[in-house]
């Protein structure tokens, strides 16, 4: 059978070799007995080959495009590297990988690709000011003296250079500082994580030195470890190949770490980390304490973070609660009084709420200590597949350019009928799992269900709005139609989505807060000379908590074959939580290492332990915020009905009352009582989305946390505002 070329060999060859290419490769493929629909799929292989040359080939022209600033500039800017040492240590520390010659070449030219964009903005805009919307006539009668009056007849010519300039220097500016400023960013970025996970990746390789591993195996098993230890992993990892791949020697790779790392804390690990191997020290006590060292820091910078929470959620209440319902109040006397106007109060509660309340949410995401998120699979040694196989490609049927079939026989036909039909029994247990829990998508991943939520929140709206299109004819009487679908169709996203994120996150919490007894146990059990093995034996006989039935799934891998580091690391991956996948990594390394494990388990139990009450700490501090947020909401929604109910509608039974004296109705002729009690039931749902977000940020982290928060309130201001007014 001739060897199938792929699309990225193919594109690297002349237009008549490719169409070569193209012939001989068709062998490869299930060929039609009609020509026709043989020659149909050669042009269009043929135009795909020639589309990926093209694209190919714009890639190069642009790469060559963009070395073009370095070759004018990169000499100049080497010769002046002393004024560049900062960013070329951002740059280091950031981990970019490129000089910082190259860099400034860059900014410079995606600055000059802004700048030209910027230009076309720029005479866009003054096309629509002079043509279409027209000069302000303090421009158009503007009068000079009779020496430089001529000047009036290239005004729009002026206006255009300004205009232009304008875009050109602002978005070019924009962009070069933005190249400037990223690097110092991402490297403070990097020392936030850094700093976050240092604790646990000194634990880890205290374990692994107490085990007996030497220093640079230590450090090559960090290295490797980047999904569950992320930057500190990596900064190790730098060690690593700079003693792999530049000869250096550990004392060497250890100080250009200390240099370049944007951590302080990792430098004086490092720092006296060189002190100890030049002393001859106990490394596994040096770890140990610095272990427990970076855990009581962490433990003084969440009180920090706390009390800087607590600021912004007072904060919060004052700024977006408290003091939009007094200018509410107040912009709502003066236009009934007919003093103002309600354009303030539009403003308040259609931009300032919701653009405020999202301030401060992407502020507390900002100072947040970022987590990694869900972690990835680790490896194991023994594989099991069990998705959907596909036919081997020996057995595959050949054809030959006339569509007869190559190399066929009664055995490679049999072979690939039993392939077929294990292929159909296993996709039929697909569907019949998908059937018989068709929500377990949406339980591993809650954003799942908005695949299903957002058309039915379109098709809620969309649909009767279609129906009655003609006779909207009103943009009031449009809001009016479409108000309360609006907010079903935003119920309706926003509801499930919480109940499925609560329910994975009540689930995690109960297992991760199982875990360090089911760790301590371990070690306790450990320490009567009981092995891993038996220890889990042990308690896979025990129904105690959540963590049981995934205790019994351990003991049943080991009993059907599978070793004990693959039982707990299958055992991490089905539980994919970063607490219970950074501690059984820890574990299994150690069992890898030495087989003693005692002290592992104890220790491993501790960051579990602390990881734990560091997060229960925050909920409780944070709760009597949320009531607070709570509160506010209801007064804010409170005020509002009893101005909605007393003196709103005193108001305008009053204009009625003048209407029907025949007498000048004045201020109050023109109230509209449904008008503002719309506007306030407005303010109350928005209101209530926004403080239920921010709730959600402050006590748990999670804007997805702050749904429930938000369904509730949403859920109280429009009762309030539909069945009591």
């Amino acid at each position: 059978m001739t060897e199938k070329k792929n699309s990225s060999e193919t594109t690297m060859l002349q237009p008549d070799e490719t169409e070569q290419v193209i012939v001989e490769s068709a062998v490869d493929y299930p060929a039609d007995n009609d020509k026709t629909v043989q020659t149909s799929k050669s042009k269009k292989r043929k135009s795909k080959l020639n589309l990926d040359l093209y694209i190919k080939k714009a890639g190069v022209y642009y790469k060559v495009l963009k070395k073009v600033p370095f070759v004018l500039l990169g000499t100049r800017i080497k010769a002046r590297k002393q004024n560049y040492v900062n960013l070329q240590k951002q740059l280091n520390q950031a981990r970019i990988p490129v000089s910082h010659e190259m860099y400034i070449s860059n900014a410079i030219f995606y600055s000059i690709l802004a700048g030209i964009l910027g230009a076309f903005l720029g005479l866009f805009l003054t096309y629509i000011i002079i043509e279409l919307v027209g000069l302000p006539d303090k421009l158009t009668k503007l009068t000079f003296s009779p020496s430089i009056a001529f000047l009036l007849s290239y005004k729009e010519i002026f206006i255009a250079f300004f205009i232009t300039i304008v875009f050109i220097v602002g978005l070019g500016g924009l962009v070069y500082n933005i190249f400037m400023i990223y690097p110092g960013f991402q490297a403070g970025e990097r020392k936030s994580k850094i700093d976050m996970q240092l604790p646990y990746a000194v634990t880890f390789m205290y374990a692994l030195s107490k085990g007996g591993m030497n220093i640079l195996d230590v450090f090559r098993a960090l290295a490797k470890s980047e999904d569950t230890y992320g930057e500190a992993s990596k900064e190790i990892d730098a060690i690593v190949r700079d003693m792999d791949y530049f000869g250096h020697d550990l004392r060497t790779a250890l100080t250009n770490a200390s240099e370049t790392t944007p951590s302080d804390r990792f430098q004086d690990l490092i720092y006296n980390l060189l002190t100890v191997i030049d002393s001859g020290g106990n490394i596994p006590n040096y770890f140990r304490d610095k272990s427990e060292q970076y855990l009581v820091r962490s433990e003084v910078d969440q009180k920090g973070f706390l009390d800087t929470l607590a600021l912004l959620a007072e904060s919060y209440v004052t700024a977006f609660v408290a003091g939009p319902l007094f200018i509410i109040i107040m912009g709502v006397m003066m236009a009934v009084m007919g003093s103002g106007t309600s354009t303030m109060v539009y403003a308040i509660i259609y931009a300032v709420l919701p653009v405020g309340s999202l301030m401060f949410v992407v502020m507390i995401s900002i100072i947040t200590p970022t987590e990694m998120g869900e972690p990835k699979l680790l490896n194991t040694r023994m594989v099991l597949d069990h998705g959907i196989p596909e036919v081997p490609g020996y057995l595959l049927p050949v054809y030959d350019e006339n569509g007869e079939p190559v190399g066929e026989t009664q055995e490679k036909a049999r072979e690939r009928d039993y392939f077929e039909s294990f292929i159909k029994s296993k996709k039929w247990l697909a569907i019949k799992n998908i059937l018989k829990n068709p929500l377990a998508p949406m339980f591993r991943n809650p954003l799942a269900t908005i695949a299903v939520t957002v058309p039915l929140a379109l098709l809620v709206v969309g649909v009767p709005l279609m129906m009655n299109i003609h006779s909207l004819t009103t943009p009031a009487l449009l809001v009016d139609f479409i108000d309360d679908k609006l907010v079903f169709a935003i119920l309706l996203v926003i509801i499930p989505l919480s109940i499925f994120f609560e329910i994975k996150s009540m689930k995690k919490k109960k297992l991760e807060s199982n875990f360090p007894d089911f760790l301590k146990k371990l070690a306790s059990t450990n320490e009567t000379g009981m092995t891993l093995r038996d220890s889990i034996k042990l308690m896979a006989k025990s129904e105690t908590d959540a963590l049981s039935r995934e205790v019994k799934k351990i003991w049943h891998d080991m009993l059907w074959g599978i070793d004990i580091n693959d039982s707990l690391v299958r055992f991490a991956n089905r539980l994919r939580t970063q607490v219970i996948t950074r501690s059984l990594s820890l574990i299994t390394k150690a069992n890898e290492s030495s087989g003693d494990v005692g002290e592992v388990l104890i220790v491993a139990a501790r960051d579990a332990a602390s990881e734990q009450g560091m997060r229960r700490e925050r909920s409780m501090s944070m709760m009597i915020y949320i009531v607070i947020i709570y509160i506010s909401f209801l007064v804010f929604v409170g005020v509002i009905y009893v101005i909605s109910t007393t003196f709103l509608t005193e108001m305008a039974a009053a204009g009625k009352q003048m209407a029907a004296s025949g007498g000048q109705g004045g201020f109050l002729g023109n109230f509209d009582l449904n008008a503002y009690t719309q506007l306030f039931k407005h303010a109350a749902i928005i209101q209530g989305l926004s403080s239920g977000l921010m709730a959600g940020a402050m006590g748990e982290g999670s804007v997805m946390a702050g749904l429930k928060h938000s369904t509730i309130m949403i859920i109280i201001g429009y009762v309030i505002f539909t069945l009591f007014i």
